[in-house]
């Protein structure tokens, strides 16, 4: 019974002691506090990564669209170079968030005209160009969900202007069944997407790695001539090589 009545004086004489009590409070809220400001934050990155992946397809398209050398010609001529210089602007654009790490980027030049082998104009991805490592494994394995999503054609594919490299007919358009997009007549439109890994800050804890989609098209703003890809200097970015 002493014992009894010795704990409850101990304890009537703590009840009125307020000392420590903040620091009572911040070890309690605390965690709770963090656990939701990790959330927070992890939360904000993958909206600022769905932006900055929206920006780079709409960048790359936008600047394919302007591309080509006047040459004195009635239509602008496009080379190797001229691409690869777009895709180095991407590779740097998008550094910050590794891009061509994590990502895969498919460049497709889509086509409404009439070349000197049709007999009327065809709709077609006349060629393809790409950057980004995902979409094949280390070991070689191919990686599923990276690659375009929309049509493929050969590496050689626009190279020649003949028929054996004409491209991969798309006389529906490219894009999603719901909304396809299609070039102008006598012109066409640069079709980009990109398929993207986001990369969690705090690992699995609030948001798994989750593949981000998107996909953008601009006119070709100058007069263009469709007839092949000039092959000048420099390797071709074609679809078949995985680089940073």
């Amino acid at each position: 019974m002493q014992l009894i009545a010795r704990g409850l004086g101990w304890a009537r004489a703590l009840w009125p002691d307020a000392d420590g009590l903040a620091m009572t409070e911040f070890a309690l809220g605390a965690p709770l506090l963090m656990v939701l400001g990790a959330y927070g934050v992890e939360v904000a990155n993958l909206a600022i990564t769905n932006m900055r992946i929206s920006q780079y397809a709409l960048q790359i398209a936008d600047n394919a669209s302007r591309i080509g050398v006047n040459n004195g010609l009635a239509s602008f001529q496009v080379a190797e170079t001229d691409i690869n210089d777009v895709m180095q602007g991407l590779r740097m654009f998008g550094a910050g968030s590794k891009l061509t790490q994590f990502g895969r980027v498919t460049l497709s030049s889509l086509e409404n005209v009439k070349q000197n082998w049709d007999a009327a104009a065809v709709q077609r991805i006349h060629w393809q160009r790409c950057i980004g490592v995902r979409g094949k494994n280390a070991d070689g394995t191919v990686e599923t969900g990276y690659d375009s999503s929309y049509g493929t054609t050969s590496t050689a594919a626009g190279t020649v202007a003949d028929a054996a490299h004409q491209g991969t007919d798309k006389p529906a358009g490219i894009g999603d069944a719901a909304s396809l997009v299609n070039a102008p007549a006598n012109s066409g439109v640069m079709f980009v997407e990109i398929n993207y890994e986001y990369q969690p800050l705090f690992g699995t804890l609030f948001v798994n790695k989750t593949k981000l989609h998107y996909v953008a098209s601009a006119i070709i703003r100058d007069k263009r001539d469709f007839s092949q890809i000039m092959v000048n200097s420099g390797v071709a970015a074609t679809c078949n090589l995985y680089n940073l």
